[in-house]
């Protein structure tokens, strides 16, 4: 929090990249993704297993940091402050009821803006044009919500165009505006969070949890077998 308010306070173009067990098995299938994420300027564990596997390899103490709650915690810390922030990604539906409750919910917090890309890939003018929307927004924080790999990418190509801090935060937007239902409490500390959304939304996640959850915990045995080796 404190690193990101630094930067932000400077508008120092950085990335931040929020990584779960999807994120680091995606990073072995696509070099692109990969080098976006390597070069991030920070790189925390979203998901309990990744902060459970970086605690086994060494990191004493490594908690989960997961983009939904930061994205809170940093809003609620802004609003004193009179930082202002800008919401890149989501449907517009959801931007309109972030902009109407997330002020509501943190009084003094500023949007200084928002903008809702298509799916299709933006021309040189469009992006030019968003890239100026941003800058001159005056936000120190870009929240970017375009979903993994996308919402990496796009903020590795944009660093050094756009002055702050982006920071990827995949579905947050949704859980915020209350389009989709974040997991109980219990679920989220125990590492179940997956199963909440794998639940909510079979049709579209069920490659993503069954597939890449079990390279996951294969890469990560190896991994472990290998460190204990030596």
């Amino acid at each position: 929090m404190k690193r990101i308010e630094s930067w932000a306070s400077e508008h120092e173009s950085r990335v931040v990249c929020i990584c779960n067990a999807h994120s680091v098995v995606t990073a072995r299938q696509d070099g692109e993704f990969a080098a976006a994420v390597n070069s991030a300027d920070m790189a925390t564990p979203d998901g309990a297993p990744v902060a459970w596997l970086m605690r086994r390899l060494g990191a004493s103490g490594q908690e989960r940091i997961n983009g939904p709650d930061l994205m809170l915690k940093y809003c609620e810390a802004a609003a004193k402050r009179g930082e202002s922030i800008y919401l890149y990604g989501g449907a517009e539906t959801t931007l309109g009821i972030l902009r109407d409750q997330l002020p509501k919910r943190f009084p003094g917090l500023v949007i200084a803006g928002s903008h809702s890309p298509p799916f299709r890939a933006l021309s040189e003018d469009e992006d030019a044009a968003i890239v100026r929307d941003i800058n001159a927004s005056g936000a120190g924080t870009i929240w970017v919500s375009l979903g993994c790999p996308k919402q990496e990418k796009w903020m590795a190509a944009h660093r050094g165009r756009i002055n702050g801090v982006m920071i990827g935060v995949g579905a947050a937007f949704d859980y915020h505006a209350g389009v989709i239902s974040r997991a109980p409490l219990w679920m989220q500390n125990n590492g179940l969070e997956w199963l909440h959304r794998l639940a909510s939304e079979p049709r579209r996640l069920w490659k993503r949890y069954f597939v890449t959850n079990t390279l996951f915990i294969w890469h990560a045995a190896r991994q472990l077998m290998t460190a204990q080796s030596k």
